[in-house]
């Protein structure tokens, strides 16, 4: 599986790791796995790093717009992108932009 995450109920933090070639449906899946486990509202961790991405920058910003209605329906979480090559924090700063929920939301190399 290209997106792999452990949820922490008693920390409320959420770990994910994004590996190999990822498609927009493996991170919808991520969102309906966190959503289902009551996680979205926890901190999360995102790295990405290693991933191959198939997603296009209109995918990536279509991706950030669905955070925007998770948040509009209820609570999203602080997010923490670690992208450490220059194509991934490209496509992190792209996600950013467009995922403008108030909530802090940081990328790192």
């Amino acid at each position: 599986m290209p997106v792999q995450w452990t949820i922490s109920h008693a920390e409320r933090l959420v770990i994910a790791v994004a590996k190999e070639q990822v498609t927009t449906a493996d991170i919808e899946r991520y969102f309906a796995g966190i959503t289902a486990d009551g996680a979205m509202g926890y901190r999360k961790i995102f790295e990405i790093t290693h991933a191959l991405t198939a997603l296009s920058d209109e995918n990536l910003e279509a991706l950030g717009q669905r955070v925007v209605l998770y948040a509009q329906h209820g609570q999203v979480g602080p997010l923490a992108l670690v992208a450490a090559s220059d194509e991934s924090f490209r496509q992190a700063r792209i996600f950013v932009a467009a995922a403008t929920a108030r909530r802090p939301l940081a990328t790192f190399r």
